[in-house]
């Protein structure tokens, strides 16, 4: 799943192609949206909220689409090809006479007016890339549930928006500790760190093509623990562990990381794991 990062990219990328611009061609392929039409229109901004894309057009209105697991945004220039998958995949196209978006496989897309945003995102935790970040808040939030392992708290965006795994698992492994060890637990100041932590990685990897969450330069050494499976961890060389028993995988070091593992069966993997 894309997260705040990548959804901050898609925002200014599509922000520069259509904001300040009529649309000349507007078509929205779902069934709530079929008879819709927004040519005529000047799109306003596009703007990021978490991992949600907020479309403003004249007239008080709002197209919000999240990419979810599959979905994406493509800009093409008059005459490109389009190349982000076949057309029934496509679910939204927004033409404007200097470019045209298209989003492919999106879960999400709804028509709402920019005054009812909030109903759609108002639920959401301080946003990590957002003006109005608010640290503060966000440890609070984070720390409202002591008994709650870290990895879900992370990743719950009603307490801060914008993490996803990826990010989940390299904060933990930054700050020494394993996803599932109760934010409770963690010592005096971690939390504090974590969020700044989060922060300053986001940041720093939004207008990269490639995450990178470690200090190295070489480019075999983006992540530290993420994605890394049977590898050996950068600090004390012990083989990356991971545990795909449910929809994200959580990857992280036996060595460095101190806290309970997940539960034991099978989907938890070691070195000899297959």
């Amino acid at each position: 799943m894309p997260e705040g990062d990548t959804v901050w990219l898609v925002a200014r990328r599509l922000h520069t192609a259509l904001a300040g611009r009529v649309l000349t061609r507007s078509d929205l392929r779902v069934p709530r949206l079929a008879t819709t039409d927004l040519s005529g229109r000047e799109v306003l901004a596009v703007a990021p909220r978490g991992k949600h894309l907020l479309t403003r057009v004249e007239g008080g209105l709002t197209l919000h689409s999240h990419l979810r697991m599959d979905g994406a945004w493509h800009v093409y220039a008059p005459g490109e090809h389009w190349r982000g998958g076949p057309a029934h995949q496509i679910r939204a196209i927004l033409a404007t006479t200097a470019n045209t978006a298209v989003g492919y496989r999106l879960p999400v897309l709804d028509l709402i007016r920019t005054s009812e945003e909030q109903t759609v995102v108002g639920h959401l935790g301080p946003d990590l890339l957002g003006p109005d970040w608010d640290a503060e808040e966000a440890v609070r939030r984070v720390c409202a549930d002591p008994a709650r392992p870290l990895g879900e708290a992370l990743l719950d965006q009603r307490n801060l928006a914008g993490i996803g795994n990826v990010f989940k698992c390299e904060l933990a492994f930054m700050a020494r500790v394993t996803p599932w060890l109760p934010v409770g637990e963690l010592a005096p100041g971690v939390p504090e760190r974590l969020v700044a932590t989060a922060h300053r990685l986001l940041e720093a990897n939004k207008e990269r093509v490639e995450r990178r969450t470690t200090t190295s330069s070489r480019p075999d050494r983006k992540l530290y623990v993420y994605g890394r499976r049977h590898q050996p961890c950068y600090r004390c060389g012990t083989p990356i562990r991971w545990d795909d028993r449910h929809e994200r995988v959580s990857y992280w070091c036996p060595g460095c990381q101190t806290g309970p593992g997940p539960e034991p069966g099978p989907g938890t993997h070691s070195l000899s794991s297959t």
